[in-house]
């Protein structure tokens, strides 16, 4: 049974629910139906602070990484061209807030050059960050190991670290849109982390024997 959401039609959200979502089930480790819940969540709670549509919210964070199915380099505009080609959503939405959506799925991905194009690209981006120190170790083991399962655990290693270091670190590409988020403060302590490699190693180890 959908569970109602505050300012989502329970029709938007049973057919978000039993037909989108789902899709996650296939992807790796890292992006499990767990990732798009946990991204509606975030999603939704940023929106708060901000005059949006609780429904685009919704529906962006819902279909952010469906592009997956066709892999990892592109799968933030195929998941845009999903968004815009589902006959569904025209029941809720205008052609203008299909763009928009269209658009804010295009501009999620961390390593674009530019700022999201609206506040709802600026919303699933923040979301989709999720800094949690332990959480995004384990998710960058889960995907090197989803991803790379030819890479023994030394060359795992090495993935996880350069990972680490040119997204997370200082100087590296990540950017944070919405201050309203705690992700500063993770960043933060994330970043401590990734600085005491002796750590870092010990963490690593630990998360692959219980992933592997």
């Amino acid at each position: 049974m959908t569970m109602p959401i505050s300012g989502i039609p329970e029709t938007l959200s049973a057919y978000i629910e039993g037909n989108i979502i789902p899709q996650y089930a296939a992807f790796d480790k890292a992006h499990q139906v767990d990732h798009a819940q946990k991204v509606i969540e975030e999603s939704l709670k940023l929106a708060a602070y901000y005059d949006v549509n609780y429904m685009m919210v919704y529906t962006i964070a819902a279909y952010h990484d469906l592009g997956l199915c066709e892999g990892r380099e592109f799968h933030h505009l195929v998941s845009g061209r999903i968004l815009l080609a589902d006959k569904e959503l025209p029941h809720w939405f205008s052609v203008e807030e299909m763009q928009i959506m269209k658009e804010a799925i295009e501009d999620h991905r961390a390593s674009n050059a530019q700022p999201p194009r609206s506040i709802y690209g600026k919303i699933v981006a923040e979301a989709d960050r999720i800094i949690d120190p332990q959480i995004t170790l384990r998710r960058t083991v889960q995907y090197g190991l989803s991803n790379y399962p030819e890479m023994d655990k030394e060359q795992q290693y090495d993935r996880f670290l350069s990972h680490l270091t040119k997204k997370y670190a200082e100087g590296g590409y990540l950017r944070l849109w919405i201050p309203e988020s705690d992700n500063a403060k993770r960043l933060t302590e994330l970043r401590q982390l990734i600085a005491d490699k002796e750590i870092l190693r010990m963490v690593f180890d630990k998360i692959y024997l219980e992933e592997k």
